[in-house]
């Protein structure tokens, strides 16, 4: 694939294509769980989704078991966890897996080494700045908050 809202990934109601409907916004792709220590990161996502989204920017979360099995809901459960906890109303997928020879296909694209920013997912909340164009500007470790200085001045200079 060619850029980020070219792979074709289930919403987590069920929807066929998530991120082609998403193509021209600033994106920030965040692999997410529900029962982590990062979890309250959410309200700051969901805070910037919310200021930012009238200026074309999205967030997507990607529901991930991988670490320490964080997220062990079914995607209703965690959709109506989501939004009952934290009031989420940005994109979320289908649960996939980020690491390992199960990786989802655009887990494998966004760490590959050609994107610049190689290397497997840490943890939960880790997170990809994706262009306009679909590109892979920046990626931020899970302790980055979404209110981080750097993080939002690198949204500001994509919008």
């Amino acid at each position: 694939m060619s850029d980020f809202f070219a792979f074709e990934l289930r919403s987590i109601d069920g929807g066929a294509d998530l991120l082609g409907p998403l193509r021209g916004k600033v994106t920030l792709a965040v692999n997410v769980a529900s029962e982590c220590g990062l979890t309250p990161q959410y309200a700051g996502l969901e805070r910037l989704y919310r200021e930012l989204q009238a200026e074309d920017f999205t967030i997507v979360g990607f529901p991930c078991n991988q670490f320490g099995a964080q997220e062990p809901g079914t995607e209703a459960e965690i959709r109506t966890f989501c939004t009952t906890r934290y009031g989420v109303t940005f994109p979320l997928s289908a649960k996939l897996d980020v690491n390992g020879a199960p990786r989802a296909p655009l887990y494998a694209w966004l760490t590959d080494p050609a994107q610049g920013h190689a290397g497997d997912i840490e943890w939960n909340f880790e997170k990809f700045l994706i262009g306009r164009n679909g590109q892979l500007l920046q990626r931020y470790p899970p302790t980055v908050k979404p209110e981080d200085k750097g993080l939002l001045q690198d949204i500001a200079d994509a919008l």
